[in-house]
């Protein structure tokens, strides 16, 4: 049996990372899961192509579902700070680096890195 590439090990990291955020909202649902791995199969192209970026890869992965659910269902993931006003979505902060979080722009608080929402509590001044 032949060990897993690194582009590999990333790629599945970063799916892992996204689907357990899903996993945490409860909306891990079949279709939901087809779009972590529709992005899986754009990024491994473009991590191919910028071996250095497989760092960014669970920022990326987590936007482009974010931007997928959006367009079929609405934001996500809600933000679980603000307890008054109107539902707004997280952002992945930075957008392009390593080690990327929800962020609630409008608290400006770090709420979770990215896989782990179902352990965020209420967030920390992000810097």
């Amino acid at each position: 049996m032949d060990p897993v590439s690194p582009l590999e090990q990333a790629l599945h990291a970063a799916r892992a990372r996204v689907l357990a955020d899903l996993a945490a909202d409860e909306v891990a649902r079949a279709d939901v899961v087809s779009m972590v791995e529709n992005s899986v199969v754009e990024r491994r192209w473009w991590v191919e192509q910028w071996p250095d970026g497989a760092a960014y890869l669970p920022g990326l992965v987590a936007q482009d579902v974010q931007d997928a659910l959006l367009e079929r269902y609405g934001r996500w993931p809600l933000c679980p700070v603000c307890g008054s006003g109107d539902p707004h979505a997280l952002d992945v902060e930075p957008e392009l680096g390593p080690d990327p979080h929800w962020v609630c722009h409008k608290a400006g608080v770090r709420v979770a890195a990215i896989g782990s929402l179902g352990t965020a509590a209420g967030g920390t001044p992000s810097s």
